[in-house]
């Protein structure tokens, strides 16, 4: 196997026998025994299930990949063969360097062990010898930072606890490659970050396979993604692409496949051209807070899906003078307009958007679900819907950006997707004051004293 590869899977299935009854799998252990000795027909007493179909792909060395699909699809136990705590049907597996994992809650630790005896029982086994876990015990202890449960059995542990304990063994035994299968989920949020920037450190040198139904961790973390569903590797390719077919498939799943809105597209009559200002001119061009964002014109075939109900059919950003923009500065008061058209009668519509960077993850949006919690505003076929967003433009580090948005009828957790829109406006930030982080807030002032 060629050393720029961490991880070769080729053709990878795994069945399960499935018995109705336990003692028909007394019988099959018998009757096939003897049916083979005989020569007889042979008769199956169980189902076969398979949890992975015929699943090939590599992960080269220094990749951090994203592997997402819903409960039951398949992506534990292809982690567990990677592992080789589970051995595949058929197909083969390479690995190349030492793999430390963090998959089901709990495993690789004996319950009625201390926390400092399960250290080394689980270092044992990424292979660190003794005397090397000795040395490195104060260093996992500090990082776990269980105090004194460190010398109380894992059966008195939250899930936290376990977690903590679990992440801090496979951060300090010098892994080649981290296998994460959704464990940080039940992490608090210190220690989750605490997790975050060891694996951001990982990620300069080592190999990460990284298993979470989080889209947004997955298009920030990962520069690969494997989407699998029912065993099945349905694709592969840019985290960004892949959570975006991902998401428009599971709300196909939950209702039904339509694309009602692209046959109204040519129904619908565009809005009239309004003239474009440049909004810079309002500031001071020296300033230093300055933080010149172009916008480029709203794409009506941008990708996009939903049951059809209705349709976003444009999206504006103009100043607060309702003067439409084509370059925004950081702190400026905006105003995004949301246009949709409605085929079918919606009884709690709720239109939002979401402004996204380069790698898909979400910096911030908003909805009108709760503006209208207590009055829904119900919309008749036929009709149009336009909804405002007002509020100053946050300085945004140097780069591309887009703004998503849909249209939904429902509630904020149970509702119909009529029309999303990936990437309906792209802009680019040009130039900016940002210090540090996705967005900047303007300071009211910055002062250094002396007592």
């Amino acid at each position: 196997m060629s050393f720029e590869i961490a991880i070769k899977v080729e053709g990878l299935s795994k069945q399960y026998q499935i018995y109705e009854k336990p003692y028909d799998r007394l019988k099959q252990s018998i009757f096939s025994k003897l049916n083979r000795l005989f020569g007889r027909p042979h008769k199956e007493y169980f189902k076969e299930f398979s949890a992975l179909k015929d699943v090939s792909f590599e992960v080269k060395k220094g990749e951090t990949v994203g592997i997402i699909g819903r409960n039951g699809s398949g992506k534990s136990t292809l982690l567990q063969m990677i592992c080789g705590t589970l051995n595949p049907t058929r197909g083969s597996i390479q690995v190349n360097g030492r793999v430390a994992a963090l998959l089901e809650l709990g495993s690789g630790f004996n319950p009625e062990f201390t926390g400092r005896e399960n250290v080394f029982l689980n270092a044992s086994i990424l292979g660190l010898s003794a005397s090397e876990t000795a040395s490195r015990f104060e260093a996992i202890a500090n990082f776990a930072d269980i105090g004194e449960f460190i010398e109380q059995p894992v059966k008195t542990y939250s899930s936290g606890m376990m977690v903590r304990l679990a992440f801090a063994v496979i951060a300090h035994v010098d892994a080649d490659i981290l296998i994460i299968d959704e464990a940080l989920a039940v992490g608090d949020a210190f220690f989750t970050q605490k997790c975050m920037r060891y694996l951001r450190n990982f990620m300069k040198s080592g190999t990460i396979l990284f298993v979470s139904h989080d889209t947004a961790s997955v298009k920030s973390l990962c520069s690969y993604a494997i989407w699998i569903e029912k065993g099945y590797l349905i694709e592969s390719g840019s985290p960004k692409k892949i959570c975006e077919d991902y998401l428009e498939a599971f709300y196909e799943s939950q209702q039904g496949s339509h694309n009602a809105f692209k046959e109204n597209l040519n129904l619908l009559t565009s809005l009239p051209d309004q003239a474009l200002i440049d909004g810079r001119m309002e500031f001071i061009n020296q300033s230093n807070l300055r933080n010149d964002i172009q916008l480029f014109s709203f794409e009506p075939n941008s990708p996009s899906f939903g049951a059809g109900g209705a349709q976003i059919i444009n999206i504006q950003l103009l100043n607060k003078n309702g003067k439409s923009l084509s370059w925004i500065v950081g702190g400026e008061i905006v105003i995004i307009k949301i246009y949709a058209s409605i085929f079918q009668y919606l009884s709690s519509p709720i239109i939002g958007f979401m402004i996204k960077d380069r790698l898909g993850q979400g910096i911030f949006g908003d909805n009108t679900y709760l503006t209208y919690l207590d009055a829904p505003y119900s919309c008749e076929a036929g009709s149009d819907l336009i909804a405002t967003f007002e509020f100053p433009m946050p300085r945004l580090a140097i780069g591309n950006y887009s703004i998503s948005a849909a249209i939904a009828d429902g509630t904020q957790f149970e509702h119909i997707q009529h029309h999303w829109m990936h990437d309906a406006i792209l802009f680019k930030s040009e130039s900016s004051s940002i210090a540090g982080g996705l967005v900047g807030i303007p300071m009211h002032q910055i002062a250094l004293s002396k007592k």
